[in-house]
């Protein structure tokens, strides 16, 4: 039992060593950020500019020449014919079968601003689209908070085990001088020995959860983070008032109304008339001179203007739903700001209470740790035994597990607040 004391002592000073010792350390927002780095997500923004640039372009082309290639190939059941007036004199009618090959080429001159519109509507589309990636990675932040707290916490829990461990040592010596003086019975040992025994247990078991977490963040962030890495605690934020809030959904419902707006503006666009260029030319019988029933080539070249009456048909539905969709995405705002206010007002709620809390465990603490040290005393004079000792020490661990346990969670109801806020 004594190599078993020894060795324990020795623990106890390594595991000091571990977390007090100056090494590699690592902050929360370093782990956010890297880990945002390193989600499938973001890689995807990069997919979506690369697309939206190509879209953007096509867009564009489209104030390019346009050719048009195209064939045909008819019978008619009648064509047109002219009896000469004068005798002996014949025009030939044209043949029933006709045959044409034309290219066609256009230039635009003017088509209502649609294809300017065509590339705002695209373009704010695509931010919508990126906003939207954006609030799915800004929740991956919460996910991080998790494994950072719980780290937090883990490593101050096992240090007050460590400290329980240095106290039943204290407590352990002191029993067994008790016992060569015969002061006291092997017993009180024996519980003492045990219960130093359990808070080894308990250091081990709570290295071994932290060494969890550690892994699980190595995942999200695609980086080794070895068990002496040193977590950097983080400072308390300074609460925001709701008018500060800056969440990532409130400027993808922007972003969702400045892209109905510009699609309403599309749809009256549509409504203009369009000015272009042409050129034709082709082969085929008859050509542009239907008395010459031989094959020939010609051309036409002129100006073309264009107007899409149809588009009066639906614009007014068109714009209707337009409005019923802008209508949704502000009921969708409001509710999403509800449901975050009341978020925030009980976390502000848990904030206070978890400072209350803090408070009153700073004195349960003083208390205990004054009656835990009379009791080490009076187990030096033999007036208690050491499962008295033990009670008060076990007190005193749990005010303390007690006071790591709300410290930690007070501040990661701040960051929490913090985060919901969008900060």
């Amino acid at each position: 039992m004594k190599l078993t004391i020894w060795l324990n002592n020795l623990v106890i000073l390594l595991f000091f060593n571990f977390f007090c010792a100056r090494g590699q350390t690592i902050s929360l927002e370093q782990i956010q950020q890297k880990a945002r780095d390193q989600y499938p997500l973001t890689q995807q923004q990069n997919l979506l500019q690369e697309s939206n640039q190509r879209l953007l372009q096509n867009i564009n082309k489209a104030n390019l020449p346009q050719l048009l290639f195209n064939g045909q190939a008819s019978y008619q059941s009648e064509v047109t014919s002219i009896t000469s007036p004068v005798a002996g004199l014949e025009i030939a009618a044209p043949a029933k079968d006709q045959y044409r090959i034309t290219a066609e080429i256009t230039q635009s001159l003017y088509d209502g601003g649609l294809r300017k519109s065509r590339q705002i509507v695209q373009q704010l589309n695509t931010e919508v689209e990126s906003q939207r990636l954006e609030v799915e990675l800004y929740k991956l932040r919460e996910q991080v908070n998790q494994y950072y707290f719980a780290l937090i916490l883990l490593e101050q829990q096992a240090v007050q085990a460590a400290m329980v461990q240095k106290d039943l040592a204290i407590g352990i010596n002191r029993v067994k001088a008790q016992i060569a003086n015969g002061l006291s019975f092997r017993s009180n040992l024996s519980v003492l020995q045990a219960e130093y025994l359990k808070a080894g247990q308990r250091i081990t078991e709570l290295q071994n959860t932290r060494n969890g977490y550690l892994q699980a963040l190595s995942l999200l962030i695609n980086e080794p983070l070895p068990p002496t890495i040193q977590l950097i605690r983080p400072v308390a934020p300074v609460l925001l008032s709701k008018s500060a809030i800056q969440r990532p959904e409130l400027l993808l419902y922007q972003k969702q109304i400045q892209a109905l707006e510009a699609q309403k503006k599309m749809v009256d666009i549509a409504l203009r008339p369009g000015v272009s260029l042409f050129g034709q030319g082709g082969y085929g019988r008859p050509g542009l001179n239907l008395l010459n029933n031989e094959f020939d080539y010609f051309y036409t070249t002129g100006i073309r203007f264009t107007w899409r009456v149809n588009s009066w048909y639906t614009f007014k539905n068109e714009k209707k739903l337009l409005e019923i969709n802008k209508s949704t995405t502000g009921l969708q705002q409001e509710t999403f700001l509800l449901h975050l206010n009341l978020q925030l007002t009980r976390e502000l709620a848990e904030v206070t209470k978890l400072e209350q809390l803090i408070r009153s465990d700073q004195e349960i603490i003083a208390l205990r740790e004054s009656v835990k040290i009379a009791a080490r005393a009076q187990l030096d004079n033999a007036a208690i035994t050491a499962n008295d000792f033990l009670r008060e020490v076990n007190a005193e661990d749990q005010a303390r597990q007690a006071l790591i346990i709300h410290q930690v969670q007070l501040l990661q109801s701040q960051l929490n607040y913090r985060t919901l806020m969008g900060n």
